[in-house]
């Protein structure tokens, strides 16, 4: 029995007005429901609300500030799950909607929780059609485009396949709209990744494009996941996916035993800034598993607030973590160099690490 993860892209769901491309869904429903018949379980992660909720309220474009946009997934999401729904009913499936947001992963009591609801609904025949929860995210409702939640939800059902569909045939080596010698990358690796990571496509109805596409296959990839990117309004897509069939990008596995979080935090999770360290902290960070203690910190670069990610690099310039800071710029800026006395009277309501080793990753040239 296998489980496979099927991500379609807001170009893939609806039109450029919003409007659902039902004959489309449909195809690609008649596949899962003859996956589902010879025994397989699979899960659907759908983006589009936004944009069915631009269409209903009469948007002619896609909005920019984040009080539009979750507005607009309040009014879509409901719809695009009904058509869902409706769509699966009628191969006489049931369907089960998972809101979910990054911070799910997060947190080991509903990573853990979010993972037996969705295995439960799997063991009942259940197609879940998972989406962002973009009415109450914030960092995640500008990243996404749920190539990353895809990745996520692959990883923690140790699923045997993530299939994300585009309205591209795949990665290219450049963008193929400007590009006539752009050629499709079949394999991704580690040279290609880079020149690949750069190419567009959202349409101007997502907003992940292809480097979140790229960045959501190589976490699973890490994950020992096998990880399609393909055109997902080609005939017979899933199937022919499903299959091993030669169809699109594909990214092998290659595990590295890295937790689900670590993965997002390495691979995916926007960098806001960068915190440089001394040899001492550099050491104790890469030999001993410490945490980032404010002594150790020589310079602060960038903006950023408590709880983003910030690169950290060491006295030779080579990046050795990435973590969530407990601090904005402006408190570790106030702190670098002192010790944990200095900074209690320096900020009395200030955590002792600025980056607490449960949320720090060591990452090597690859993540670079």
């Amino acid at each position: 029995m296998r489980t496979l993860v099927v991500k379609l892209g807001s170009s893939t769901v609806a039109d450029t007005r919003g409007r659902l491309r039902l004959g489309l869904l449909g195809a690609r429903v008649a596949e899962i429901a003859g996956l589902v018949a010879a025994g397989d379980r699979v899960v659907l992660v759908s983006s589009g609300a936004i944009a069915c909720g631009q269409s209903r309220l009469g948007m002619q474009e896609r909005p920019r500030r984040i009080e539009a946009l979750q507005a607009a997934s309040a009014v879509g999401q409901g719809r695009l799950f009904g058509a869902w729904e409706r769509l699966l009913r009628q191969r006489g499936l049931a369907a089960a909607q998972v809101l979910l947001t990054s911070t799910d992963f997060a947190r080991r009591e509903s990573y853990v929780n979010a993972g037996a609801t969705l295995r439960r609904l799997l063991t009942w025949h259940v197609v879940p059609v998972v989406n962002e929860n973009d009415t109450t995210g914030t960092d995640e409702i500008r990243f996404g485009d749920n190539d990353v939640l895809a990745a996520q939800v692959a990883i923690l059902l140790r699923a045997d396949l993530l299939l994300l569909l585009t309205d591209q045939d795949g990665v290219f080596t450049a963008d193929p709209g400007r590009d006539s010698g752009a050629r499709l990358v079949e394999r991704l690796d580690d040279q290609e990744v880079v020149a690949a990571a750069v190419v567009g496509g959202s349409g101007g109805r997502g907003v992940g494009g292809m480097a979140g596409k790229v960045a959501a296959a190589r976490m699973s990839a890490a994950a020992d996941v096998r990880t399609v990117i393909a055109n997902g309004a080609h005939e017979d897509v899933i199937r022919r996916a499903a299959g091993g069939e030669r169809v699109g990008t594909v990214a092998r596995p290659h595990p590295t035993g890295e937790s689900a979080f670590g993965l997002w935090l390495r691979y995916a999770k926007p960098v806001r800034g960068t915190l440089e360290i001394d040899a001492g902290a550099a050491q104790a960070l890469v030999s001993t598993g410490g945490s980032l203690l404010p002594v150790g910190v020589t310079a602060v670069h960038g903006s950023f607030s408590a709880g983003d990610a910030v690169a950290v690099i060491a006295p030779d310039r080579r990046e050795v973590a990435r973590g969530l800071t407990t601090m904005s710029a402006r408190e570790v800026r106030r702190v670098a160099g002192l010790r944990s006395d200095q900074v209690r009277a320096a900020l009395p309501h200030a955590d002792e690490e600025v980056i607490h080793r449960d949320v720090l990753v060591l990452v090597s040239e690859e993540a670079q």
